[in-house]
C-alpha cells in the first residue's frame, strides 16, 4: 500500500536534496579543476547520498534505483526511483529549470512522484489517488479544444532517435506554439496548466517514473507513443497530455509515416 506517510517521505527526501544541490548551482568553475568532479557530477551524487541515507533508516526494505548509485534490493515489491538532477545541461547553464525526480512505485507501477526545483524552491507532488500539489497547493492541467490550440514541449530536438524526429516535426506543426528545453519542469508546467503536451523519446525509468502521479494526479494523462500506461518495462517514447481528449490527435500524428518507412 502507498500511503500519505510515503509522500511525506517523498517530500523530506526532496527537501534533502535541494540542501545537497543548491551550493553547486552556478558555483565557481575553479570548483572543476580542484577534483575531477564537475559541479554537477558533484551535486548529483551530494543529492542522491543524501536521499539514500534516509531511504536506508527509514525503509530498509523497500528497493532503490538511483542514476548515480545503481540498484539494491530492485526485486522489492516497493522501489524508490532517484534522479537526483533531471536536466543536467540546464544546470550546467545556470538555467533553474532542472529538477530533482523521486518516485515511488509498487509492482512497477509509478505512485508517488516529486518533481522539485531546488533554485526556485518550486516543488509538485503527486501520489495516486490525491490531487496533484504545486507548493502544497491543489493544481489541475487546462482544457484543450484542439491541437492548433496547444503549447507542446519536449526538450531537445536531437534526443529524438531516427524518424521519430519527423514524427515530432509532424506534431508540431500542427501545435501552436513548441518550446524546447526543461526536461522534467515541462511536466509540472502540464500539471498547473501552463503547457498542454510534451512528447519525447529516449526517456529512461529514472526520468519518467515521478512524472507520472504529477500529471495524472493533476487531471492530465500519460502513456507512450502506442497510447499504453508508462510502467518500469516502458521504451522511452513518452506523451503527456494536459487535456486526455487530445490523445487520439497527438498519436495520430506521431504515427503518420509509419507507413511510409
Amino acid at each position: 500500500m502507498t500511503t500519505r506517510d510515503d509522500l511525506a517521505l517523498a517530500n523530506r527526501l526532496a527537501d534533502a536534496a535541494r540542501t545537497a544541490i543548491r551550493p553547486f548551482f552556478r558555483a565557481r568553475y575553479d570548483m572543476e579543476f580542484k577534483s575531477d568532479q564537475s559541479p554537477v557530477t558533484e551535486a548529483d551524487r551530494a543529492a542522491e547520498a543524501a536521499i539514500r541515507a534516509i531511504l536506508e533508516k527509514e525503509r530498509p526494505q523497500d528497493g532503490i534505483i538511483g542514476e548515480e548509485y545503481g540498484a539494491v534490493r530492485e526485486e522489492a515489491e516497493r522501489v524508490w526511483i532517484l534522479d537526483p538532477i533531471d536536466g543536467t545541461r540546464s544546470f550546467i547553464a545556470g538555467r533553474p529549470i532542472f529538477g530533482t525526480l523521486i518516485a515511488l512505485t509498487q509492482a512497477g507501477w509509478p505512485t508517488v512522484g516529486i518533481i522539485d526545483q531546488p533554485i526556485a524552491g518550486e516543488r509538485w507532488a503527486g501520489m495516486m489517488g490525491q490531487p496533484t500539489t504545486f507548493n502544497g497547493k491543489p493544481v489541475t492541467t487546462r482544457p484543450c479544444r484542439a491541437l492548433e490550440e496547444a503549447i507542446l514541449a519536449s526538450t531537445a530536438p536531437q534526443l529524438f532517435p531516427g524518424c521519430t524526429g519527423e514524427h515530432f516535426s509532424r506534431l508540431a506543426g500542427q501545435c501552436r506554439d513548441t518550446v524546447w528545453g526543461g526536461d522534467c519542469y515541462n511536466y509540472g508546467l502540464v500539471a498547473s496548466g501552463h503547457v498542454d503536451i510534451v512528447v519525447e523519446a529516449g526517456l529512461k525509468l529514472h526520468d519518467l517514473a515521478a512524472l507520472v502521479p504529477v500529471v495524472e494526479g493533476a487531471g492530465g494523462r500519460m502513456c507512450d507513443w502506442a497510447g499504453e500506461p508508462l510502467t518500469h518495462d516502458s521504451d522511452g517514447q513518452v506523451i503527456a497530455l494536459g487535456d486526455a481528449a487530445r490523445l487520439d490527435d497527438v498519436l495520430e500524428a506521431l504515427a503518420e509515416g509509419h507507413d511510409h518507412h
